[in-house]
């Protein structure tokens, strides 16, 4: 037993630690409020095994920032078994949400009726690919759920930061512009590869500015999906005397078809980068929409120095 002085048996009291004032106190951490709608990433391109574990991390990534956060995984040509599909995640989500609201009244609860959207819906794209896109719309439709659908991932400073990345991986440029050391293999002019056409290209392109001013070379933005158009930047950078080129995917993975990112870099006799795949700042970025679309005032994500 214990006492308002204290533990009887003697044992020292284990008190919580006082809140730092002023500027510097560590924020509160940030969890999702009650009732918030699912968090459902649109994965495009054709399911496999290596697609849902890329997006089961990002998914991870975003869980970890925001407590609480229910976050699904749909996919663009999915089906209702092993890869569901958009429209079977969202009226899976809603079912969800009915029951939950029904057990509480059942237990007397003085349970709100839950209302707003039953899912926020998130394209694991980093541009704009307007075809994907209007499947994506078509399928929230036809589902009949009340969803949200938000904006691609870029462009964004992070995604210039895991650009970056990528191409430090593959020996293709200096991890870090302020440390004095050479990769013997840097590339001299980035070819930044897109699909979706000329808006996804101009997108591509205002990311492509911010890892030009990164590391210090040029950059210029090219559509994968468009035959001879990596060859052609390729020949305009050489042109203006850049001489050993990388190819730089702006993309996350998923939506790239099978063999169209080496063919492209064979024929424009380049290295190549790796996608950006399950990089930390996809997974913040896909939360970050989220987020907004609710207007949960959350910390702008933010980059890591590239080492």
């Amino acid at each position: 037993m214990s006492s308002p002085t204290g533990p009887a048996n003697g044992l020292p009291v284990r008190m919580p630690r006082p809140r730092q004032p002023g500027r510097h106190r560590r924020p509160e951490p940030l969890a999702v409020p009650e009732g918030s709608p699912a968090l459902v990433l649109a994965v495009p391109g054709t399911p496999s095994a290596a697609m849902r574990s890329l997006a089961e991390e990002v998914v991870s990534i975003a869980r970890s920032e925001l407590p609480g956060l229910d976050a699904r995984i749909a996919y663009v040509d999915g089906d209702e078994t092993e890869f569901p599909a958009l429209g079977h995640v969202l009226a899976r989500a809603a079912e969800e949400r009915t029951a939950r609201y029904e057990q509480a009244r059942a237990a007397g609860s003085d349970a709100k009726e839950p209302d707003g959207p039953v899912g926020v819906v998130v394209p694991l794209l980093a541009g704009p690919d307007n075809a994907l896109l209007r499947r994506i719309r078509q399928a929230v439709m036809e589902s009949r759920i009340a969803a949200e659908l938000t904006d691609v991932l870029g462009p964004h400073p992070l995604l210039a930061e895991a650009l970056h990345v990528r191409l430090s991986e593959a020996g293709l440029a200096r991890a870090d512009r302020a440390r004095l050391f050479t990769v013997a293999t840097a590339a001299d002019g980035i070819v930044l590869a897109s699909v979706g056409g000329d808006e996804a290209v101009q997108a591509a392109g205002i990311t492509g500015m911010l890892l030009a001013a990164r590391l210090a070379v040029p950059v210029m933005a090219a559509a994968l999906d468009e035959e001879g158009a990596i060859s052609a930047v390729a020949e305009e950078l050489r042109a203006a005397g850049s001489q050993q080129l990388a190819l730089a995917p702006y993309l996350v993975g998923p939506e790239i078809e099978e063999g169209l990112l080496e063919a492209a870099a064979k024929e424009a006799d380049c290295a190549t980068a790796e996608p950006l795949g399950a990089y930390p700042a996809i997974g913040k970025l896909v939360l970050a929409k989220y987020t907004t679309a609710l207007g949960i005032a959350q910390p702008q994500p933010q980059g890591t120095p590239v080492r």
